[in-house]
């Protein structure tokens, strides 16, 4: 494996689980950032804000920048804040997404008066979805209303197994509205990669790493946009998973420790997988 100038990390399952660390990632992280490295943190979960991270990562011996974390929430305000300045948004989500969403002085709502007026509907990882909140949707596009999302994950892991994410609400307005998702601001969506890169410095794709437990979000991102990847048998993704996609990353890690083992001595690495 050889070394890299920027790495962009996901978080749950690679970093860590639940609330403990992945053994070796603080370590990691720290090295890689004494070795000269930029080092940012990306989440399609737009569950908590930007702080939060910040502070799970210390009580977990990582400390960072809220700018060196970039969330799906994050990303998409500042997309529709720069697309249409003011716009009016209704929000298929969750408390901590509206508060983020109207820190880019949006006229944000999820289900008061007039909501169908909306000039964007967004569609996120949302607990109380419910046929109110799809028949305002749905009305709101019928009037024209832009449709658009945090990010797009089948499923969330929680403890003990998986929950419907984003992707069960985006499949429910899109089904009635018979209208497809114009733009998914999260992994593997080129914006959230973007970001990423231009907060390292505006480091080129080809000079960073995408380390991740997901095939079809990080390291599609990964490959999209032109970086190499790394994913890590510690989350979603186990061997007989990776087997069997047509997905296939760039590196294969039993943790993101084995990371700092590899690219701090320089081993060098002749086949893609250890």
């Amino acid at each position: 494996m050889q070394r890299y100038r920027g790495y962009i990390f996901d978080l749950d399952g690679t970093i860590y689980l639940g609330e403990q660390a992945i053994p070796g990632a603080p370590e990691t992280v720290r090295q890689l950032c004494e070795a000269g490295s930029r080092v940012t943190f990306i989440s399609n979960k737009p569950l908590e804000p930007r702080e939060r991270y910040v502070e799970k990562l210390a009580r977990l011996g990582i400390h960072t920048t809220t700018a060196d974390v970039l969330t799906s929430g994050h990303v998409l305000g500042r997309w529709l804040a720069a697309e249409s300045p003011g716009a009016r948004v209704f929000v298929v989500g969750e408390p901590p997404l509206l508060a983020e969403l109207a820190a880019f002085e949006l006229q944000v709502t999820n289900g008061a008066e007039r909501s169908e007026e909306a000039d964007f509907v967004v569609a996120a990882f949302d607990r109380t979805f419910d046929y109110h909140k799809l028949n305002i949707a749905f009305q709101a596009i019928r009037r024209g209303a832009r449709f658009v999302a945090t990010n797009a994950d089948r499923t969330c892991p929680v403890e003990g197994g998986e929950i419907p994410d984003a992707a069960s609400v985006i499949g429910a307005i899109e089904g009635c509205t018979g209208q497809k998702v114009e733009l998914v601001a999260g992994k593997p969506s080129p914006l959230i990669i973007e970001a990423g890169l231009a907060r390292m410095g505006g480091l080129l794709p080809a000079q960073c790493l995408v380390v991740g437990d997901r095939l079809e979000t990080d390291v599609v991102m990964a490959q999209r946009a032109g970086a190499a990847s790394a994913l890590v048998l510690t989350g979603v993704t186990n061997r007989e998973a990776l087997d069997a996609s047509p997905v296939q990353p760039d590196y294969v890690l039993d943790s993101v420790a084995d990371l700092a083992n590899h690219q701090l001595l320089k081993t060098a690495i002749p086949m893609a997988r250890w």
